[in-house]
Order: structure tokens, then C-alpha cells, then sequence
């Protein structure tokens, strides 16, 4: 017994020191590598998720960042500017759509300005956005499940992303980490930008909503674009080389205005 014990903290250990080295770790390659079942390895990633070491993704795992800042002082910040994308959003909402909308301060402040619409289906995997909608009337809240990130207070993961694939959605109202000087969608973690990647798939348009502290910032994890990427909704014009990017892919900008 006490030999077995050893073996599993050496393999969860040799586990932790590939997530740092590498950001991310597989199934299939961990089975192969410590020469145990696939099924001993999910038990192994499922515990380190569970301890907060990493974020369960599709086939493996990703290190857990913790550089991203949390909702409550993402929403103290630049708060006119992200009350201006979300009535800019919110104007593209008309009686009666789907609308799927993505966690975050920015997205937060787009469910606030909803209030006068009606009919409305809303389908989100953020806590506080599940919990205003789901009090004004005429609309109707589904609420993503998985696993919930406490920094983001949403849900994220396996179960969340399989979900997706059950909706029609008319609106994809999405929220970043970061746009590069490149103009590419970026986040902080793996999970996360492949979680938002099938969001964008799952929608018939996408709009990105993004302030402008997202200019310019070097998240690590490019999220993969999709066809149905209509514009971004921003609160001030992006550099001259991210809105030729954009220009390249035929994305809008919508310059939300929040002038007194």
C-alpha cells in the first residue's frame, strides 16, 4: 500500500511538472510516457483540477492561470466604457432571439441594458449574468453547467462545452482576454479560448465586446476565429495595425460612444 501511494504522488508530481513546462498535458501521452491506463490519468487530472492546478480540457489538461484579474475589479474598472459597449450590443438584440452570452465585466454590462427587451432566450455560463437576467421579466435564462472558476464566476470545462452543441443561437456576444498587436483573439488559458471558440461556433453572428485595456495585451492562448465573427463592439478606436487586421478579416468596429 504504502509503495502504491508513493508511485501516485511521483506520477501526480511528474504531472505538475509537465503542466509547468509545457502548459498543457494529454491524456494519450501520459498513459503512454508513466505506462498507466488513460483511465488512471483522468483520475489524476480530475484531482489537480480539483485542487486548482489545472483546468480540464478536451483530451488532457491546462495549467491554471492566475494572472487574469477578478470579475469584481474587472468591473470597477472602466466602467462608463464597458456600460457603453453593452447598450452598443444591446441595440443588435431584437424581441424574440436566442442570445448566448459569455462571462465577464464587459458581457455583465450588456445583461444589464436588456432590460426592455422581451421574448428574450438567454443562454450563459455566468453566475452574475444567470442571476440579473433570470430577474427581468420576459426573459427566459438557461444557465451553462460545469465546473465553476470562482475568479470568473462562471462555469468552465468538459461539461459546459458539450452543452453548446444543444442550442440555436441568433447572438454570440463573446468577452477576450487580450486582441494582439496582430489583431488575433486571445485568453489566459487553453480551456477558456477553446471553450469561447465553440461559443462562436454554436451562433448564426458573433460579436466581440471588448474594451479598450484589451488592446495590445499579450494574453498567451489565441483563440481560433470562425466564419461567423460579424464585428467587435469597442469603446475606443484600436491601433492603426489591429484595425487593419480586422479590416482583412471584414470584421466591424462598432465604436461604442460614452461621452457625458
Amino acid at each position: 500500500m504504502t509503495v502504491t501511494r508513493r508511485l501516485a504522488i511521483d506520477r501526480v508530481d511528474y504531472i505538475l511538472q509537465s503542466l509547468d513546462a509545457a502548459g498543457s498535458v494529454s491524456v494519450a501521452d501520459l498513459s503512454a510516457t508513466l505506462g498507466v491506463s488513460r483511465e488512471t490519468i483522468r483520475r489524476d487530472l480530475k484531482l489537480l483540477a480539483g485542487q486548482g492546478h489545472a483546468n480540464l480540457v478536451h483530451g488532457g489538461a491546462a495549467k491554471r492561470s492566475v494572472d487574469e484579474p477578478s470579475l469584481a475589479a474587472r468591473e470597477a474598472a472602466n466602467a462608463a466604457g464597458k456600460a457603453a459597449i453593452g447598450a452598443a450590443a444591446a441595440r443588435l438584440v431584437d424581441n424574440g432571439m436566442v442570445v448566448l452570452i459569455d462571462s465577464g465585466s464587459t458581457t455583465l454590462s450588456l445583461a444589464a441594458a436588456l432590460g426592455s427587451h422581451s421574448d428574450l432566450t438567454v443562454i450563459t455560463n455566468s453566475l452574475p449574468i444567470a442571476l440579473l437576467l433570470c430577474r427581468t421579466p420576459r426573459v427566459k435564462v438557461i444557465a451553462l453547467g460545469g465546473d465553476i472558476d470562482p475568479n470568473d464566476e462562471a462555469a468552465f470545462g468538459v461539461e459546459t462545452m458539450a452543452a453548446l452543441s444543444h442550442f440555436r443561437v441568433d447572438l454570440v456576444f463573446l468577452g477576450v482576454g487580450g486582441i494582439s498587436p496582430e489583431g488575433e483573439l486571445t485568453d489566459y488559458t487553453r480551456l477558456a479560448a477553446e471553450q469561447r471558440h465553440l461559443m462562436m461556433k454554436s451562433g448564426k453572428k458573433v460579436y466581440v465586446l471588448a474594451d479598450h485595456s484589451k488592446f495590445e495585451r499579450g494574453t498567451p492562448v489565441r483563440i481560433a476565429p470562425v466564419p461567423q465573427i460579424a464585428g467587435l463592439i469597442v469603446d475606443a478606436l484600436p491601433p492603426a495595425r489591429i484595425a487593419r487586421a480586422f479590416d482583412e478579416q471584414r470584421w466591424e468596429i462598432i465604436v461604442a460612444d460614452h461621452r457625458s
